[in-house]
């Protein structure tokens, strides 16, 4: 018998099956919280995700927010996890971050080999990412701007240099 030849649609079908699962776990979770809470407030909850498709085709899923998952358990965090893009050309990686009521001299972000790392305070909020850079970056080549809630990181690829030996062949 021919094996089936999945789809893009097939992948988002489990995808949707999938969200669906944790959002009624997340839900049965909430229920607990709120019944057990002594105040009776509870949240703010945030949670997002981007769908892209990935190089090989497959689709793959961003997820930001402050509610995480534990196994199967979602896990509420004081700290949001904030949307962030990254954008490769050539020599050149961009990396925007929405960190919407920060002040700009409360934003952190450092590098280490291809980890970006970015932390905020803003009013009654914090946030936090760690970016998985495409490459390694020089790091003294990291420039930096903040406005209007968006962080844009740009840097430079490290220049990959041959080191190799040319071997004379008898």
């Amino acid at each position: 018998m021919p094996k089936k030849i999945r789809d893009i649609f097939d992948y988002f079908d489990e995808m949707i099956e999938d969200m669906q699962k944790e959002f009624e776990e997340f839900e049965r979770e909430l229920m607990r919280r709120a019944s057990t809470s002594s105040t009776g407030e509870i949240g703010p909850y945030v949670y997002g995700f981007r769908v892209t498709v990935g190089p090989d085709g497959k689709p793959q899923i961003q997820e930001f927010g402050n509610v995480k998952r534990l196994g199967s358990k979602p896990v509420i965090s004081n700290e949001r996890e904030p949307l962030v893009d990254i954008i490769e050309k050539d020599n050149d990686i961009r990396v925007l971050a929405e960190i919407p009521g920060a002040d700009k001299d409360k934003i952190k972000v450092s590098i280490n080999g291809d980890k970006l790392f970015i932390t905020a305070d803003a009013q009654d909020k914090k946030y936090s990412k760690t970016v998985e850079l495409p490459a390694e970056v020089d790091e003294d080549s990291v420039k930096a701007t903040y406005k209007n809630g968006v962080l844009e990181i740009n840097l430079k690829k490290k220049q990959q240099s041959f080191k190799g030996k040319e071997i004379k062949i008898e």
